[in-house]
């Protein structure tokens, strides 16, 4: 008897009920669920520079425009709205300072009905974008859109897909599934000193290991109306959409995806593309590179894009074929956002004397802004550090609930490490981690601080791996408080 006392309470206690039982809350009651989408194009009517490099590159032509997408979710108990959401994925490099505050300024002067706070923005993280920040090129007086004015576009643009997608919402249904794609490949390449490399060789003798973990699952949110149309989806892939690095403006890999979902499902399908947690990733092979080009001929001369594509939407269109066997209209949706702090990660005098030394060499050549100010920000910080007026990183967090799915943001270029420790506790079926949802500076984990290179050192931080780590339990701890406390 006591056994089945015991089992009883843990299944409460997983599905939010215990504490309604102790505390007198609420359980997760099903709702109904509206749903909006819309799809605005953001890319630039004139040249600009690209972000994502460290050289200046102006844009020749579009070889794929980029767009941004809203996704609009409302519960509802009859006229009574219990919570909302508004996602919105854009085709830049990162989501920079300032960027979220313009859109939601813009949305409150658009609407009225819309609670701004709910609104979170994402990056694919494609090198063949816009840059969005004024002082880390020196960029041509004329015939360049300024990052400035791309930014009052963009931001224009995505506020419109706000408001569109909201005044589109009507009720329907949400599914949810796991596939696998192999997209992501860990670019930090160890070697028999010890030392790892950013996209180092591997066809050396001194070549020992990849430095870390690959998360080839694919989590995939599927929206339909009330009449069981698929209207939308939202696809989580573990790897940023950067292999196009040259002068053309490209959505990279996510534009063959997005064209062949809307051939298969319908022109007005909207797709949401989220970057999970790949700070040490990259949608490039480090070896057999010669097996997987092979492939790709055989396969119909494929270019890389048009391969990645093939495999996200294989493992799209099978997960759909379960997933929609089992379409929730009542899923409860519980939206959190809170500021959470992290420690920055602590200068050494000595990485501040390399720095300053690095950044001097640079401070003459206006070319080499952006080396400059990498090394620059590293004196900056050390100086505030010594002088007690370094704080620590705040971060603006959103964690949502969907039936039994968890929606996890931050800020960063999330070393895939972390993103995995978030999904192995979390209490949901599936979590879902979406990282470039702010400045996009890289987490790196211990192991990849104690390898160095690109990505790990200092420059590449204003977070490390303590921060990273308050960040994971801070993330888990939210997520179970969607489980237990339904308030």
């Amino acid at each position: 008897m006591k056994t089945s006392i015991t089992n009883i309470l843990l299944k409460l206690l997983h599905a939010g009920g215990l504490a309604a039982l102790l505390f007198g809350l609420p359980t997760a009651n099903a709702a109904e669920l509206w749903i909006g989408g819309a799809t605005v194009d953001i890319t630039p009517e004139k040249p600009v520079a690209l972000s994502g490099l460290r050289n200046l590159r102006i844009s020749k032509k579009v070889e794929a425009p980029l767009t941004a997408t809203a996704l609009a979710l409302e519960s509802r108990n009859g006229d009574n709205r219990l919570d909302t959401a508004i996602i919105v994925s854009c085709d830049i490099v990162a989501i920079r300072q300032g960027v979220l505050e313009k859109v939601r300024e813009k949305v409150k002067q658009k609407s009225k009905d819309i609670d701004t706070e709910k609104i979170f923005l994402s990056a694919t993280h494609t090198h063949a974008a816009p840059v969005t920040t004024e002082d880390r090129y020196t960029i041509p007086e004329h015939g360049v859109m300024k990052p400035a004015e791309y930014t009052g576009f963009m931001t224009d643009k995505v506020a419109d897909a706000i408001v569109q997608s909201w005044q589109q919402r009507r009720p329907g249904k949400v599914g949810w599934g796991q596939g696998q794609a192999v997209i992501a490949h860990n670019r930090r390449i160890t070697y028999a000193d010890g030392t790892t490399k950013m996209t180092g060789p591997t066809n050396t003798p001194d070549f020992r290991a990849i430095e870390g973990y690959e998360d080839h699952n694919l989590d995939v949110l599927f929206f339909w109306d009330q009449q069981d149309r698929l209207i939308g989806t939202a696809i989580n892939v573990p790897c940023p959409a950067q292999h196009v690095h040259g002068s053309n403006i490209n959505a990279d890999f996510w534009h063959p995806v997005r064209n062949k979902l809307r051939e298969q499902h319908g022109k007005n399908l909207f797709v949401l593309a989220w970057t999970g947690a790949a700070g040490d990733q990259m949608p490039v092979p480090r070896y057999d590179q010669s097996a997987n080009a092979r492939m790709r001929k055989l396969r119909g001369d494929l270019t890389p894009l048009e391969e990645m594509a093939r495999r996200i939407v294989n493992a799209w269109e099978d997960t759909y074929e379960v997933a929609q066997k089992d379409k929730r209209a009542d899923s409860v949706l519980r939206h959190c956002v809170k500021e959470i702090e992290l420690p920055m990660r602590k200068v050494t005098e000595t990485e501040a004397t390399e720095a300053r030394k690095e950044a001097a060499k640079y401070t003459k050549n206006p070319a080499e802004r952006w080396n400059h100010l990498w090394h620059q920000d590293v004196v900056n910080r050390y100086e505030a550090q010594q002088a007690g007026t370094a704080k620590p990183y705040k971060m603006e967090l959103h964690v949502l609930r969907l039936g039994d799915v968890a929606i996890a943001t931050n800020d960063f270029e999330l070393f895939t490490d972390y993103g995995i420790q978030i999904k192995a506790r979390s209490p949901a079926v599936q979590t879902f981690v979406i990282q470039l949802a702010g400045p996009g500076t890289y987490i790196p984990t211990e192991r990849a601080v104690r390898g160095g290179s690109y990505s790990a050192v200092i420059q590449s931080n204003r977070v490390g791996p303590e921060g990273g780590q308050v960040l994971v339990n801070q993330t888990v701890e939210t997520i179970k408080s969607l489980w237990l406390n339904t308030k």
